[in-house]
């Protein structure tokens, strides 16, 4: 053993405890997924932390996963890339973080010093960028290793929320960064959002960042438009009867909307904003899409509009943590059910049927006390 491991396990060992064995929730292919015991991560490089997980939540990527629209993901892998956790071990190349520490794991891992992260575009980072429940073991688990530690961490608030913070890990950056920031969003802006689940209502929560004239909300779910309408959104739209587009165009007198920002991640959300962007526009597609979608340039090639796509890079994440410790920002409101972290595949059951059951956002608590429950947000 070098001086360096030998460093590196003195560092972590009087952390490390008895077991070696954790429990996880791991993706067997398509439609298989599995809570069972994994060995517990261990330090691999200097810049690693293992960060014992005290919250985590699903999120709609997990559920294009287990349809196997994303062929990054492998059998075997551990899923989840949003948590809430506390520093158990730490390699000596870590300096801004201490075993102890409560953190928010970013789902964006980020060596900072790579030619991609010095451009602030972690999201593609030569070491790192979306490997969490991806290409790498994540956070629905007991326990995660997280590479690039310094630069994937942040540190939990004294006092914070952990069900308002953990939002922090993904949804609240991927909908300000990738919807309202590329559409452009300015004070008097017509913006249309097309999905009003959890990613779509963070664009509609951090699109009010910029006084938009009108926010229209278009979904099929009467249930989840009505939580748009509390959240701010000027009008609804229920696009169950194939017109949404039709009904956006009558509301803005055929003009068109100045931000289309497509929120699902499937061919006909796309189409929606393709119809509904006014010339001059933005569409800013957010969602992930595991099919082709087709682009109508016998339509827009004369409209002047532009066309975004990102992966979300979570360079806002510092601001986007003040605001919701200054309590203008409140994302708990999109947690509708919680449930201890040994429960997790009812939890999926639970999000994959959203319409049914009423499910936004799903908070998982990883404790020896969570009693499993599932339970409507206050």
């Amino acid at each position: 053993m070098t001086t360096v491991e030998l460093e590196l396990t003195t560092r972590s060992a009087a952390t490390l405890g008895a077991s070696t064995i954790m429990k996880a929730l791991v993706y067997h292919g398509p439609g298989k997924l599995a809570w069972e015991d994994r060995p517990r991560p261990t330090i691999q490089d200097p810049g690693d932390a293992i960060v014992r997980i005290t919250t985590s939540t699903i999120c709609g990527t997990d559920l294009h996963i287990l349809k196997g629209d994303l062929p990054s993901v492998t059998a075997g892998r551990i899923l989840g890339h949003e948590g809430i956790g506390v520093i158990e071990q730490a390699g000596l190349g870590v300096s801004e973080f201490h075993i102890g520490d409560k953190v928010i794991i970013s789902c964006i891992t980020a060596c900072l010093k790579c030619d991609f992260c010095r451009r602030g575009m972690y999201s593609h980072c030569r070491h790192g960028g979306w490997i969490l429940g991806n290409t790498l073991d994540g956070t629905q688990a007991e326990y995660v290793r997280v590479p690039h530690a310094d630069g994937s961490l942040y540190s939990f608030p004294p006092g914070g929320d952990e069900e308002a913070l953990v939002m922090l890990s993904d949804i609240l950056p991927t909908g300000f960064e990738c919807g309202v920031l590329n559409g452009q969003v300015k004070p008097g802006d017509t913006v249309a959002i097309v999905g009003a689940g959890p990613v779509g209502l963070a664009v509609l929560l951090t699109a009010q960042f910029y006084s938009p004239a009108a926010i229209y909300m278009i979904d099929l779910d009467d249930k989840r438009l009505a939580v748009a309408k509390q959240f701010g959104a000027t009008a609804l739209i229920n696009s169950a009867d194939g017109h949404a587009a039709h009904h956006v165009m009558e509301l803005t007198d055929g003009a068109g909307v100045d931000a289309a920002i497509e929120a699902v991640g499937i061919p006909a959300t796309f189409d929606i904003c393709q119809a509904i962007v006014a010339a001059g526009g933005r569409i800013a597609n957010v969602g992930v899409h595991g099919k082709p979608a087709g682009l109508h340039m016998e339509k827009l090639w004369d409209r002047n509009i532009s066309l975004t796509t990102r992966l979300v890079d979570t360079f806002t994440t510092p601001m986007l943590l003040k605001v919701v410790e200054s309590g203008k920002l409140q994302p708990h409101k999109l947690v509708t059910h919680r449930f201890a972290m040994n429960d997790i595949m009812r939890a999926y059951d639970i999000f994959g049927n959203a319409a049914k059951e009423g499910a936004l956002k799903v908070v998982l608590k990883n404790n020896d006390k969570a009693n499993s429950r599932a339970s409507s947000a206050a």
